[in-house]
């Protein structure tokens, strides 16, 4: 008895089987669009988003160290022109006191005051403006050798034993400034972000 052939089932016009069940092969039927769709929306949305970190990045390579110098100038400014006004500035005391001992007391409280108050002022335009910005960052490597001389001079005040007082904690946050200038001057002296590739 000769055994019959089974031709390849047709998907789309199925055969029965003797027991009347359709012949249909598994996986005869492709992916709906669904998945394939999915998938290309999933594949569109990591393009934007790398797209977007790129865009980013060349934002931020191209200008933000020109913001934190701009940022830095505006903090010098603002706190020198405080200075000049007598009883305006919380830190004036203090630099007073300061200058006053690095200078060994050659220096009074009325012209240390004014004398941190146009060294910063000068700071300030420098790094706003980037007009003779190196002379500014040398003057504001002088500045910070002042500015953070308390912790070493004052320090049983600035640190009591109940912890840091609020003075103690204005100074501090000048070591934010110290590594802002840190960055400015780098570039200044020729230093360049670049992302990889570039």
């Amino acid at each position: 008895m000769a055994s019959a052939t089974t031709a390849p089932t047709d998907v789309r016009n199925p055969t029965r089987t003797e027991t009347g069940a359709l012949d249909v092969p598994d996986n005869a039927f492709p992916p709906g669009p669904t998945r394939q769709r999915t998938t290309r929306q999933g594949t569109t949305l990591a393009a934007r988003a790398d797209a977007a970190v790129d865009l980013l990045a060349g934002v931020l390579t191209h200008y933000s160290v020109t913001a934190l110098r701009v940022a830095l100038g505006l903090v010098f400014l603002g706190f020198g022109v405080l200075k000049f006004f007598p009883g305006v500035s919380p830190a004036a005391e203090l630099a007073e006191r300061t200058i006053g001992v690095l200078t060994l007391h050659h220096v009074g409280p009325g012209a240390a005051l004014l004398l941190t108050a146009v060294m910063e002022t000068v700071i300030g335009l420098t790094l706003v403006t980037g007009k003779f910005l190196k002379s500014g960052l040398v003057l504001l490597a002088f500045a910070l050798v002042g500015i953070m001389s308390p912790l070493v001079l004052f320090f049983g005040e600035l640190f009591p034993a109940g912890g840091p007082t609020l003075t103690a904690q204005y100074v501090l946050k000048d070591v934010v400034l110290a590594a802002a200038a840190a960055v400015i001057g780098a570039v200044a002296l020729g230093a360049r972000l670049r992302r990889p590739g570039e």
